[in-house]
């Protein structure tokens, strides 16, 4: 079987699983996320807290409660950081620099993973047990969380209230988070990802030289990672590292984990709005999206653009052996177009055009399914934008799944939809004006494509980087948190006040011109709009960066 089909066959699995998957489990979501009973735990941790469980909030209580649990949790994993040589299982190691500590606790709580260091010799077993694992269940179920309050804005009326926070966040966490990530956990241990509290093995390798390999409590870490769209490895190599990602059948799960939620979730939208078409729609959108970036990624790994690649008949630089090309290229698809930045291959290496792929995905604003919970609402933020375009087109105020878009809706979308290019570009623009480019090892249009990819990774919450830049500083740890934190919490809170706008309206019944947003035409509209965007705002910066390079 050639590299071309085997891909293919591989590819092809994981739709069929994601398919399969996609009513059960959606409608298992819904569940979790509509029912009304309490169990004995959960009221435990209600009462734990102080909170009232049948308290509905309104969305500016709604994001306050998230801001203030995403602000504690910053502090505890900065402090646990700070103090971990203290603490038990530190390995010996010494406390994290403050630049550094300040950027991986807004890295893990803004689900972003992106790392600075190696984790193996850097973080003692409990700062990864329970400051890091932790903060991948939880900073997974607030964008969850958040996508449910707004599908409670388009599916409730005339009312101020979008759930309770605190109840979204408690339920998502225990009753799909943890016992699926239980599973997968499993599931990698069986083919051989490693789970212990080791502190190190001293080995002779085959040059007769010792070595110290470091184990862990690495599968329960590596499954809620690729679940929770999180991305961050407990080894430096992430999941290329044996241990984290031990064979091809291991690299299928991670995906399918990566891919589980966030393409189940449309299903919740359908059902909650009372229309599973609508739900459909979505889903489609970003399956349209997904298979032509997967495919793309394939073709420009596979082809080997470039000279040396296309001397020895393919790109394998930077790939592990055990994955070969297309499923190192699918590993990369999925993980850049979801928020998950997980990498089982160096993206650094890849082809131009390829590398270009993966920079793509991130810039359509991972929509295409997106992280858990961040990828549907910013599916749904352009969907909105989609019926506004349209409504202008034919002269009618748009209407989606009952909802006017006037023009406080569409103020909170295009606000959505401007921060992160805003921090992409700003960024990259600032890193050359003072200098601090200069940590890229590379020159020309390669240098602006690390620098590129850094900002874009880092204000999107992927967390993946290009590596061949040297981070480690106090500039760039302060900046890309800074931008972390931004590209985070300031797109919530206009999804929030969208909810909260939708909320409070009439349902508005449909009409001779209204706009069917679940057909075939809507479909390409949506996808034609996040493309378009995409490529209006970021065309100028890849010309100059990985097409330049490519061409």
């Amino acid at each position: 079987m050639s590299m071309a089909t085997a891909g293919a066959v591989f590819a092809l699995s994981l739709v069929a699983a994601l398919v399969a998957g996609y009513r059960p489990f959606g409608d298992y979501l819904f569940r979790v996320v509509s029912g009304t009973r309490q169990s004995r735990v959960e009221r435990g941790i209600y009462r734990l807290v102080g909170v009232n469980p049948a308290a509905e909030q309104t969305w500016g209580v709604y994001a306050r409660s998230v801001l203030a649990f995403s602000a504690v949790s910053i502090l505890f994993l900065y402090a646990f950081q700070r103090l971990q040589n203290h603490l038990w299982l530190s390995l010996g190691f010494d406390p994290v620099v403050p630049h550094g500590a300040w950027n991986t606790a807004v890295s893990f709580v803004t689900n972003t993973n992106w790392q600075w260091y190696s984790g193996e010799s850097t973080m003692g077993h409990l700062v990864q047990m329970a400051g890091l694992a932790v903060q991948n269940f939880v900073s997974a179920a607030v964008g969850i969380a958040v996508a449910v309050a707004l599908i409670r804005g388009f599916a409730r009326s005339r009312t101020d209230e979008l759930g309770n926070f605190w109840v979204d966040l408690t339920r998502i966490t225990l009753r799909v988070l943890l016992p699926v990530a239980v599973l997968g956990a499993l599931a990698l241990m069986i083919g051989g990802a490693v789970q212990n509290l080791s502190g190190g093995t001293d080995l002779t390798t085959l040059t007769g030289h010792a070595q110290t390999v470091t184990g862990g409590p690495v599968a329960s870490q590596e499954a809620i990672k690729e679940l929770g769209t999180n991305g961050g490895g407990f080894y430096n190599t992430n999941s290329a590292h044996p241990f984290e990602n031990p064979t091809a059948w291991t690299n299928w799960i991670e995906i399918f984990l990566i891919l589980l939620i966030p393409f189940s979730l449309p299903r919740v939208f359908g059902r909650m709005v009372g229309q599973n078409r609508q739900g459909y729609a979505i889903a489609a959108v970003m399956a349209i999206l997904a298979l032509a970036s997967v495919t793309l990624t394939n073709v420009f790994e596979l082809s080997g653009h470039g000279t040396v690649p296309q001397a020895v008949g393919v790109a394998l630089e930077g790939k592990d052996v055990r994955f070969d090309v297309s499923n190192s290229a699918t590993f990369a698809a999925a993980t850049t177009l979801t928020s998950t930045g997980a990498v089982n291959s160096f993206h650094d290496s890849f082809t131009a055009l390829g590398g270009m792929m993966t920079l793509g995905n991130m810039m359509l604003g991972e929509v295409a399914p997106g992280g858990v919970g961040s990828g549907l609402y910013g599916m749904l933020i352009l969907a909105v934008i989609t019926v506004f375009v349209a409504g202008l087109m034919v002269g009618r105020t748009p209407e989606y799944v009952g909802k006017k878009i006037a023009s406080r809706e569409i103020k909170f979308a295009s606000l959505y939809f401007l921060i992160t290019p805003a921090l992409v570009l700003a960024g990259t623009a600032v890193a050359f004006a003072t200098g601090n480019n200069s940590t890229a090892l590379n020159a020309g249009p390669h240098a602006l494509s690390e620098v590129l990819y850094a900002f874009t990774s880092a204000s999107h919450n992927n967390g993946s980087a290009f590596a061949g830049i040297t981070v480690n500083t106090p500039w760039w740890n302060t900046a890309l948190g800074l931008c972390m934190l931004l590209g985070r919490f300031l797109p919530i809170i206009f999804v929030l006040a969208l909810a909260g706008s939708l909320a409070r309206q009439q349902p508005a019944p449909a009409s001779e011109g209204t706009l069917p947003t679940h057909r075939p035409l809507f479909v390409g509209m949506v996808v034609g709009v996040t493309v378009i965007l995409v490529a209006l705002t970021f065309l100028p910066a890849l010309a100059l960066g990985p097409l330049a390079e490519g061409l």
